[in-house]
């Protein structure tokens, strides 16, 4: 072997070893943020509320964040955002631990996407991971019969619509009464039509693709299609981005409707966040979003020492 074979090989192991030693790294910087957050809470992932389809471990699955002990924890339903077409029930951020160290059971899902499922579809995945977790619950310390829904951006349309047309529990065998409450994080879609026909470019194209272009659909696809005086339709929470004019227009006027029917409602317009930061920071010290959350959940489970 020449010379220049044996520094070529003696160069490729050096790389291989760093390589190891890189990736061995974060894999440790993993196992020491475990070690820390076992003590805070449990964690169950990728339980998979619909074993007939067989697309991935995070594909129609959800992760289970638990206080340490305790039974009959009310439960919080965390669903993702990502335009319909990404996003990964992974990403919770500080939620875990907020939602346990307030005595939740926090549950992140995972649902199909866009292409590979359209809206309904998507909605029918919520529907069947809320059944899945009130026939589990008890396993994991959660009360079956305290379940509230939570959604960011098109995560907040599709809970919306979950609780708003009584469809998509029905086909479950359960009814709207299954949710004691629902909180919207900075959805724009809760009017499809009015979206699309007052959208920019970019924005009427991420609609279209998901909507199609026919009127019927688009309407079909609202949330405020569906609010109607004694359909039982839970509380709403609706927050939304202060300076983001879209997200404000179609909160209020879902609210607007909430309240004409009867339905509890309040708006929250969150100054000084963005689209991503009313999201990302919940759970955050002095974060008023978060505070509007815990507060609204409070008034549902115990109205007489909410006030």
């Amino acid at each position: 072997m020449t010379y220049h074979s044996v520094f070529q090989l003696h160069s490729w192991k050096m790389i291989f070893v760093l390589a190891g030693i890189l990736l061995a790294l974060p894999c440790q910087a993993a196992r020491s943020e475990d070690q820390t957050t076992a003590e805070k809470f449990k964690t169950f992932k990728n339980l998979p509320y619909d074993k007939t389809i067989k697309l991935g471990k995070h594909f129609k699955s959800l992760d289970l964040y638990t206080p340490v002990s305790g039974k009959q924890h009310p439960i919080v339903i965390w669903v993702h955002g990502g335009a319909w077409k990404i996003g990964d029930k992974r990403g919770v951020n500080n939620k875990p631990q907020a939602f346990t160290q307030h005595g939740y059971l926090l549950a992140s899902i995972n649902y199909r996407l866009h292409p590979q499922a359209n809206y309904d579809q998507q909605a029918h995945d919520i529907a069947q991971a809320i059944y899945w977790i009130r026939e589990h619950a008890k396993e994991y310390g959660g009360n079956p019969n305290e379940i509230f829904l939570m959604g960011h951006s098109a995560g907040a349309h599709l809970v919306a619509l979950v609780s708003t047309n009584p469809v998509y529990l029905k086909a479950e065998s359960l009814s709207l009464k299954a949710i004691k409450g629902t909180i919207l994080l900075d959805g724009a879609g809760y009017d499809i039509t009015e979206r699309i026909q007052t959208a920019g470019p970019t924005a009427k194209k991420i609609y279209t693709t998901v909507f199609g272009t026919d009127e019927k659909t688009w309407k079909a696809a609202s949330p405020l299609t569906y609010v109607r005086a004694n359909r039982s339709i839970p509380p709403f929470l609706i927050l939304h981005v202060a300076s983001r004019a879209d997200s404000r227009r179609q909160s209020e006027s879902l609210g607007k409707k909430l309240k004409a029917n009867r339905v509890s409602a309040k708006v929250v317009s969150a100054r000084g966040k963005t689209h991503l930061t009313i999201n990302r920071e919940i759970g955050a010290q002095d974060d008023i979003p978060t505070q509007e959350i815990f507060q609204f959940l409070k008034s549902i489970r115990d109205p007489a020492r909410a006030r």
